[in-house]
């Protein structure tokens, strides 16, 4: 990618990753995954190579209709990486896809029928699959393809995110990631617990992003049930909370010190 004087989302976030080598980034209780470092920013650089070579074109929109914490992320990188515009999805929303002209759409095995349905009435011409679905395209199947240079991207050049609350460039993405950093300091020792589900928000992304620019090892439970707490804190060493209070509200924390 093109070196600019204002970094770009996916050099901060994986830019030490490969320095980082086999140290776990995320683990996802969720569908039992675990990404290291290596292996996620080699998993989203590659796919995003992928996507180039398969035609995605810079500034394009990507729908991601996922039901795991490992698979939003990784979409939803893949996509930045590939100099796309992610648009996280809650259902599959054709009227969501055709509003803002998506062409491509992420999904699980799970969800698949449903995507696809909302692809035939949208302008989306390929579902990609974390795992195999009819009338998809398996996201593994990207991996295997010859690579190609990424394009070449400009910071101020438009989104990357489209929340429910926000369009975020780079720079509001990375300004993102400072906000929830702020009163935390998240350092490479962190061991971040998160209970926050993936949703159409960017919360989770940030927050994830963050931990993995830092080195932290983030440990992913979303609707982790308040008796399950203390077994979670002692079974990874949790340092640092992001969880729902009881209005549902994002809470963040380190271990034995008030929320912010």
């Amino acid at each position: 990618m093109e070196s600019t004087a204002q970094p770009l989302v996916t050099q901060v976030v994986f830019g030490g990753a490969h320095e980082r080598g086999d140290r776990p980034a995320l683990v996802d209780l969720g569908d039992g995954a675990v990404l290291s470092y290596r292996a996620l920013a080699s998993t989203v650089v590659g796919a995003a190579a992928g996507l180039v070579r398969r035609g995605a074109r810079a500034g394009q929109v990507a729908g991601v209709l996922v039901d795991g914490v490992a698979t939003q992320l990784t979409a939803l990188h893949t996509v930045i990486a590939a100099g796309g515009v992610a648009l996280p999805l809650r259902v599959a929303d054709a009227a969501a896809l055709l509003r803002w002209d998506a062409r491509l759409l992420f999904t699980t095995q799970k969800l698949a029928p449903a995507a696809v349905e909302a692809a035939d009435h949208s302008r989306v011409r390929q579902v990609v699959s974390f795992g195999p679905a009819v009338d998809t395209i398996e996201f593994g199947t990207l991996l295997t393809l010859e690579p190609v240079p990424l394009p070449r991207i400009r910071p101020t050049a438009g989104a990357v995110l489209l929340s429910e609350e926000d369009r975020l460039t780079h720079e509001a993405f990375l300004d993102g990631m400072d906000r929830l950093d702020d009163g935390v300091g998240l350092v490479g020792s962190d061991v971040v617990l998160v209970s926050w589900p993936p949703g159409p928000d960017a919360e989770l992304a940030l927050l994830a992003s963050l931990a993995f620019s830092r080195g932290a090892l983030v440990v992913a439970r979303p609707g982790l049930a308040s008796v399950e707490l203390p077994g979670a804190l002692d079974d990874f060493g949790v340092t640092v909370t992001a969880l729902l209070d009881e209005r549902e509200c994002r809470v963040m924390r380190r271990v034995g010190e008030r929320s912010i």
